[in-house]
């Protein structure tokens, strides 16, 4: 398996088309887009393009805004933000706002992020519909190309009772996001009864590698050679996020 990052790519702009970008990218280093590959991008330049943007000068916090920002010490402004990106609030304290966004997914300011982003008052949201997102590129690059390609769209987030963060997917097109080992026996007989793999986390970790989180600037990567993921092929969205009542961490916070 070959992972192979974007170098050199440029500053994303609304209104850019990144299927456009990343052919661009890979016809100038010389890399061949072929059937099965998965590309894996961070989904900073997706919300760029989709210009989810916005300038914290213009939020007016709310009266619930101020309440919670004066319990998590952050600025008035951002936790609107957070609460406009969220369907419930889960557990506040300094330094802390874990939110539910609209999207089902579990995280710290709705994902709200300033890394990255340039303008001292600018943070980036969230994509508005990443599956779409991803679906609409793998179009393009199918249109353009000829290639039936997996996309996978990237966020970096903690996890419950680890060190550190990592990368999940927040959006996909084209693969079955699991691994399904149910029923089936291992090496010596026995049958699991447990083993679901989220193979698009772990693809999207993959990714990471080449990709970064600093300074680096390259915000996808082209993985080649995967031999375990299937392909989608009626393009179903996939549901990533538990439902709340199967999830193991219910309770804990």
């Amino acid at each position: 398996m070959r992972i192979l990052g974007l170098k050199g790519f440029p500053l994303v702009k609304p209104g850019n088309d990144i299927a456009e970008l990343v052919l661009e990218r890979a016809r100038h280093l010389r890399i061949r887009i072929a059937d099965g590959d998965v590309l894996v991008i961070g989904h900073k330049i997706i919300s760029k393009s989709e210009g989810q943007i916005v300038q914290l000068s213009g939020v007016k916090p709310s009266a619930r805004a101020v309440k919670i920002a004066r319990k998590c010490f952050k600025d008035p402004r951002l936790v609107q933000l957070t609460l406009n990106e969220s369907r419930r609030v889960i557990k506040v304290k300094p330094g802390i706002l874990l939110v539910e966004t609209k999207r089902g997914i579990v995280c710290l300011n709705a994902g709200i992020d300033k890394s990255n982003v340039e303008g001292p008052d600018a943070y980036c949201l969230l994509p508005e519909n990443p599956n779409l997102s991803a679906a609409n590129i793998a179009k393009r690059i199918l249109k353009q190309t000829g290639k039936r390609v997996q996309v996978i769209i990237t966020d970096t987030y903690s996890r419950p009772f680890r060190a550190g963060q990592s990368e999940f997917a927040i959006g996909a097109s084209g693969l079955d996001p699991f691994v399904d080992y149910r029923g089936v026996k291992d090496l010596f007989g026995n049958m699991l009864k447990f083993k679901f793999v989220s193979i698009v986390d772990e693809l999207a970790c993959a990714g990471e590698l080449v990709m970064g989180q600093g300074a680096e600037g390259v915000p996808a990567a082209i993985i080649k050679g995967t031999n375990r993921i299937r392909v989608n092929k009626r393009n179903a969205r996939p549901r990533l996020t538990i439902h709340r009542g199967r999830d193991l961490f219910r309770g804990a916070l």
